[in-house]
């Protein structure tokens, strides 16, 4: 059988997209930060809009808005008037609708907003695919380069940075290399399922590592697997390529989670 370009292209896209995602995804699962992402992500849809306005490149405005909005989450992290969820709800919610508005405003109502929540991997470009790779191997060299102090703040931040690990800079770096991650993965996942690519693969991969390192291998490889299962079943039935792979990505958490539960009661 032979696979048409735009196909390939999804696929490649998709691949490394995925083992970029796998160790971001592993220290967002250990520091309980999927709202931060999330957040990050919603915001991104101004990004959007600043496209539109703007006539630039989808990416690069998606990028400076999820970097502004991880400054701004970071500086009101700092803040003691209201717990930290909360102002993240507050961002979260407020910024997805400013979005949706200003898009509207800027596009007309017949502004495809399914697209941009959802995304098109099958319209990916091989300059997307530049952005991938090349952004993805410089977000892979910086957090190998912070990789260690991450783990220890993951582990037992007080006990970390009382050590001398510089935890408010590290966490600025890794928000940031989320930006840049959720920036590159919008035009294939879209908005909305772009935190779940991150998550869903590591928290099917946590029950069976025993290392941080063995997680990021097991998410990797849940990832790929999903990527796989994802765009056979959406080339077999035309469901959308996205949420076609979140789906299949949900199912093997599922049965992971399903697996190690069966596993304790034997024991």
């Amino acid at each position: 059988m032979i696979l048409e370009p735009f196909l390939l292209r999804a696929l490649a896209a998709a691949i490394g997209l995925a083992l970029v995602a796998a160790p971001l995804g592993a220290l967002v699962v250990w520091q309980r930060m999927a709202y931060f992402g999330e957040t990050m992500a919603q915001a991104s849809l101004l990004g959007v809009a600043l496209s539109m306005a703007l006539g630039s490149s989808l990416t690069v405005s998606v990028l400076i808005v999820a970097v502004l909005a991880a400054l701004i989450i970071l500086l009101l992290s700092r803040q003691r008037v209201l717990p930290l969820d909360s102002v993240l709800g507050l961002m979260h919610h407020g910024s997805l609708a400013a979005g949706v508005i200003a898009t509207a405003a800027l596009a007309g109502q017949s502004v495809d907003l399914l697209g941009y929540l959802f995304g098109d991997i099958f319209a990916v470009t091989s300059s997307d695919l530049v952005w991938i790779y090349a952004g993805g191997t410089l977000v892979l060299l910086v957090l190998g380069v912070i990789w260690q102090p991450l783990l220890r703040l993951a582990v037992h931040e007080e006990l970390a940075m009382a050590e001398g690990v510089p935890g408010q800079r590290i966490k600025a770096v890794f928000m940031l290399l989320l930006a840049v991650t959720i920036a590159i993965a919008i035009k294939i996942l879209g908005i909305l399922l772009v935190i779940a690519f991150l998550i869903v693969p590591a928290a099917a991969a946590r029950p069976f590592a025993r290392t941080p390192e063995q997680m990021v291998g097991l998410t990797a490889l849940v990832a790929v697997a999903g990527v796989a299962g994802g765009l056979a079943f959406s080339a077999r039935s035309d469901a959308p390529g996205g949420p076609a792979i979140v789906l299949v990505l949900a199912l093997l958490a599922l049965v992971s989670l399903v697996r190690a539960r069966a596993l304790d009661k034997d024991v």
